[in-house]
């Protein structure tokens, strides 16, 4: 497979740098050893030529060539929150999902999702069937998708009404042991410790036995008293 846009991101490869990211992320695919700034400056380029279509065939053209980088370039696409109309962009990026094999693409692949699961939360039913998916990269992605319901300083009713309903799928996912499904537990949490710190204190007196030491840990991590004792720690126990 070969188009203007993958041709430009060949060109950009660097063999050795392609070499060493292959080593780190151990996941059997094309490597071209280009930084993400690069690519974004890419990507910005080809969002001003195209229209919402074009961007969304794009990126299923990018996705499909399997190249590491071209996949990151297939997300960055789709990444805006003003998408209009955006279904097909959805369908797209909830295709990807069971294809996930490792964080790094999943994760940019879920920025471009959690934007349009924000403009239309009822995509959170089809989200929520992830939870049984067999494949644990997609069992993640519906943490990683959701975490724009823990970032809200000032939610509205609806959405605290979203974040309740997604509390409970870190209950569902807590006996699992997988360490990637443990720390998206973790970081899920953690990040909403930093504007209901309550509401983690809670689910943790009440679920957080279920976790691994590493997720109870990292839930808690931003927790003042949390922080209170490491500060403690890291003088030695003096007053």
């Amino acid at each position: 497979m070969a188009f203007p846009q993958l041709d430009a991101l060949r060109a950009m490869g660097d063999p050795q740098k392609a070499a060493e990211m292959a080593t780190y992320h151990k996941v059997p695919r094309l490597y071209l050893g280009i930084a993400v700034p690069a690519i974004d400056g890419l990507v910005r380029g080809w969002r001003e030529e195209l229209d919402v279509p074009g961007r969304v065939a794009l990126a299923a053209a990018l996705w499909d060539s399997d190249v590491h980088e071209a996949r990151v370039a297939a997300a960055k696409l789709l990444v805006q929150a003003r998408i209009r109309p955006d279904d097909a962009a959805w369908r797209l990026i909830a295709g990807w999902v069971p294809q996930f094999d490792g964080w790094a693409v999943a994760d940019h692949a879920m920025k471009a999702g959690e934007r349009r699961l924000l403009a239309d939360p009822r995509r959170l039913d089809e989200v929520e069937a992830w939870l049984e998916h067999p494949n644990l990269w997609t069992r993640r992605a519906a943490l990683v998708g959701t975490l724009p319901w823990t970032h809200l300083r000032n939610p509205k009713p609806d959405d605290l009404a979203q974040r309740e309903r997604i509390l409970p799928w870190l209950v569902r996912l807590a006996p699992d042991r997988e360490t990637f499904i443990q720390k998206a537990i973790g970081w899920w949490l953690r990040e909403l410790s930093k504007h209901d710190p309550q509401r983690v204190r809670d689910w943790l007196a009440d679920h957080g036995a279920t976790l691994k030491p590493l997720a109870r840990r990292e839930a808690a991590r931003w927790l003042p008293e949390s922080r209170s004792r490491r500060g403690e720690a890291g003088q030695g126990g003096q007053p």
